[in-house]
């Protein structure tokens, strides 16, 4: 779903720090002359990091003078990707897939904890600013469903309890650990691999 640019843009002066001129040099870089603007998205996505996890209008303006682009254009593609963030979001930002492969697995017990556990809703921020609820699509970690993404982790294989440890977790200033929490290796099945040891049992047995 596309989204709007509203009033809460606002107009304050930005520009990239030293560290990420460099970067969106790099970024810049990798395309031939005369296609920078096709480093707009890692630009954006510099731009948010150091605005504090949203992009004003400011940030998006200095991103289409650096890549000599037309504001609105820089504007289509920031409004077209959820992954930009066009209203300030709290220090945690919560995303919560609910898409099928999610809600098959039981995303409704994640998205209930988290909005009992932080007292918001979806697209809201809590009033210490600590958390904002947002509810995504597929997050591409279909095999560990049901999942959240908080910041840069990915927090797999959820359930009512999880949930609610991981936010009262990062609530305390506390660093959960990321992956699935029911400690199985990458996207195993849950029961352990069998397959193969199965098949090695028959061969054994049939010599």
């Amino acid at each position: 779903m596309n989204k709007v640019i509203d009033g809460e843009m606002g107009l304050d002066s930005f520009s990239f720090s030293s560290q990420n001129k460099d970067l969106a040099e790099v970024e810049i870089a990798k395309y031939p002359e005369g296609r920078k603007a096709s480093a707009v998205m890692p630009l954006l996505e510099l731009a948010q990091r150091q605005n504090g996890g949203w992009l004003s209008r400011a940030a998006m303006d200095y991103v289409a003078e650096t890549l000599d682009m037309p504001f609105i254009k820089v504007y289509e593609v920031a409004t077209f990707y959820t992954m930009y963030n066009l209203k300030k979001v709290g220090k945690f930002h919560v995303q919560v897939c609910t898409n099928l492969p999610c809600w098959l697995r039981g995303s409704d017990q994640v998205v209930d904890a988290c909005k009992n556990q932080l007292n918001i809703s979806f697209g809201e921020t809590s009033e210490d600013a600590m958390f904002t609820l947002t509810e995504v699509e597929c997050l591409g970690a279909c095999v560990n469903a049901p999942m959240m993404q908080v910041n840069d982790d990915y927090y797999e294989d959820l359930n009512e309890v999880s949930t609610k440890s991981i936010l009262s977790e990062l609530a305390s200033g506390n660093s959960p650990k990321p992956g699935s929490q029911i400690d199985r290796k990458s996207c195993e099945p849950i029961g352990g691999l069998t397959s193969l040891i199965q098949q090695s049992k028959e061969a054994i047995e049939s010599k």
